[in-house]
């Protein structure tokens, strides 16, 4: 009987079992819990599909990361009243994209406002990202998108795209630093799957991030002539007593007395000679947040007046940064340092 059983039972095609052994021995293990979706196989030879590993898509950096480049592109894109919850959802069909690139470049491009079909899609972002690449390259930085893999929601592309805009046009936050992902590429060679996990590195440190861009007066003068602070410091106390006296305020530490805020805010006022309403800002901060927002209101009335967007970041003024808050300072005395 059991020879009987053994007899009948159906033996796998020789072809079949051929092609799962060449499988095994050709395909590296995935990691655990990967899963690869019958459309991530449907590819042509020699093609290849790049997937954020899971474990990566936890990762507490990552995760960071992705909350602050929403939060930039949200406060980029106020007053067009686009929302930005999901990058993958949301700059697919490049739109966002887009809305972005013309409010930080200057440019308008020609592109259809919207447009529902794939290939309409495909179109825009085709006319985007050679936008984009043309403004980035010369200056060094490596094409890690093209306009299949932000079409087909590749985060990884996606955000590589949205560092680079960040730190290209000096986007006034900060990126948290040494942020890798892993990522399961997948192969097609002689119609064989072949799956590999690299890493992949999405920032650096923030020292290596800026050192793209030119360096500014501040940062030649800390590193390279510290006894020089002393009196670009003095200077721009007698530019801020100047104004501030008239309220009967006076600056002597410039780290401390502008991290609230408050002489931040009552400056523009007097170098543009309008009062600014009590209920506008907190006038005896107590929290951070608060704190953060006067900062945040300043630099809203500095644009107001015709200034550029501060390169600082209002949380590091309010940290006492020094370098910050010398920038800031700075680009007000530029402006307003012959005004009475």
């Amino acid at each position: 009987m059991a020879g009987l059983l053994c007899g009948t039972k159906r033996k796998k095609p020789v072809s079949d079992l051929h092609e799962e052994g060449k499988n095994a021995i050709n395909a590296p293990m995935l990691p655990t819990g990967m899963d690869i979706h019958p459309e991530d196989t449907l590819l042509e030879e020699n093609a290849e599909r790049i997937m954020l590993d899971p474990t990566s898509r936890e990762n507490l950096k990552f995760k960071d990361l992705l909350k602050v480049l929403i939060d930039w592109i949200n406060s980029e894109l106020e007053e067009d009243r686009i929302i930005v919850k999901d990058l993958e959802e949301d700059c697919y069909d490049g739109q966002v994209l887009q809305k972005l690139f013309e409010k930080l470049s200057g440019r308008k491009l020609n592109v259809a406002e919207v447009t529902q079909s794939e290939i309409g899609q495909k179109q825009k972002l085709q006319t985007v990202l050679e936008a984009v690449n043309e403004t980035l390259r010369p200056h060094g930085w490596s094409i890690e998108w093209s306009v299949d893999s932000i079409h087909s929601k590749n985060l990884v592309a996606i955000v590589y795209l949205l560092v680079a805009l960040a730190m290209h046009f000096q986007a006034p936050i900060r990126l948290p630093e040494h942020v890798s992902v892993q990522v399961v590429v997948v192969k097609k060679r002689e119609g064989i799957l072949q799956t590999a996990l690299v890493t992949k590195e999405l920032t650096s440190t923030t020292e290596m991030m800026l050192g793209r861009f030119e360096r500014d007066a501040f940062d030649t003068l800390l590193d390279h002539a510290p006894d020089k602070l002393n009196v670009v410091k003095t200077s721009l106390i007698t530019f801020v007593n100047k104004h501030l006296n008239k309220l009967n305020l006076e600056v002597t530490e410039l780290e401390s007395q502008f991290a609230d805020g408050v002489y931040l805010i009552l400056l523009m006022g007097l170098l543009e000679n309008y009062f600014v309403p009590l209920y506008n800002f907190f006038l005896t901060p107590e929290s951070f947040e608060q704190k953060v927002h006067n900062v945040a209101f300043a630099f809203e009335l500095m644009q107001d007046g015709g200034l550029k967007k501060p390169k600082a970041r209002p949380e590091d003024v309010v940290n006492l940064n020094l370098k910050s808050t010398l920038r800031v300072l700075y680009n007000l005395f530029t402006n307003y340092k012959n005004s009475e």
